[in-house]
């Protein structure tokens, strides 16, 4: 599943392209891509037509788009293999190919982006824009104090400015649940997948069963420094790619899975200490640790 600096990466890619534009036409091809938008695919299309985007904002792994008058928004989550693709207007149609919107943008004239989604988990929808508790912007790439209600419950990241790293650190220390179900809680802090998780724990030297409270605020600090200097570089490498499913705007793979340390690496030899790195089961996923350098602490 794309986590932060893969939507980023989207988020970035196609704010230059959409900010300002306008929305001319939409082509929904198939309905399963609108499972966010209950009321169905002609009220997405009527929502949506004619009207212009104003940004092109990120919580954690969701996109949203805003609308003139600062009421809606289109919301985008990728899900597993959703892609946000940039095309010439009259482009052939991409595989997998979802939903289209054609735009018209002041700078870049006119456009076609492309919701294509392999596996039918991701989904568009239209969305009402609620306040942010603490005031501060919704997201990465809008100033307004204003989130879809589908995003309210999806909590800031490391790297937002408005990111409460005192609470945090405040919840981990009393919590007995794994760091690494900690880390995955979407709703105590965002964008971070089971890669970066993984990554970041290996930096730090946690293994990702220790509970919450066994760590001192000093260690969930640092951990958070891991997790901030993780995800900014898989953003300079433009994300992890092990497939075709997870591409940027243009369809261009990242290539942050060249500098995984821990993820991915059953029986390689730590970068460290030379250790071979084991995968247990967690959570119906896998964890990638290091026996040696990521000792489990005792509570």
């Amino acid at each position: 599943m794309p986590e932060l600096p893969e939507v980023e990466v989207v988020r970035a890619g196609l704010a230059p392209a959409v900010v300002d534009a306008r929305v001319s036409a939409v082509d929904v091809l198939d309905e399963r891509a609108l499972t966010r938008h209950p009321l169905g695919p002609g009220d997405f299309v009527g929502r949506l037509e004619g009207r212009t985007f104003t940004a092109a904002a990120r919580r954690g792994k969701f996109l949203w788009l805003g609308l003139e008058g600062d009421a809606d928004a289109m919301v985008a989550h990728l899900g597993m293999s959703g892609q946000m693709l940039l095309r010439e207007p009259d482009a052939v149609s991409e595989r997998h190919e979802r939903i289209r919107l054609h735009i018209e943008s002041p700078q870049h004239g006119r456009l076609a982006v492309v919701f294509a989604d392999q596996r039918t988990f991701g989904s568009l929808a239209i969305d009402e824009l609620v306040g942010t508790p603490d005031a501060a912007p919704g997201g990465f790439g809008t100033p307004l104090p204003l989130v879809p209600t589908q995003v309210a419950h999806i909590a800031r990241d490391p790297l937002d400015p408005a990111f409460d790293e005192a609470r945090f650190v405040d919840i981990v220390r009393r919590r007995a649940s794994a760091i690494k179900r900690i880390l995955l809680d979407q709703t105590l802090v965002s964008g971070i997948g089971n890669i970066y998780a993984d990554e970041s724990l290996w930096a730090a030297r946690i293994h990702p069963e220790t509970q919450g409270r066994a760590l001192s605020a000093p260690a969930v600090r640092l951990l958070l420094d891991e997790v901030r200097l993780v995800l900014q570089k898989a953003l300079a490498e433009g994300g992890t790619s092990f497939d075709a499913q997870y591409v940027n705007v243009n369809g261009q793979a990242g290539y942050f899975a060249h500098s995984l340390n821990a993820y991915g690496r059953t029986d390689q030899a730590c970068a460290r200490c030379g250790s071979p790195i084991r995968r247990v089961k967690f959570m119906n996923r896998s964890s990638f640790f290091c026996p040696r350098c990521q000792r489990k602490r005792s509570s």
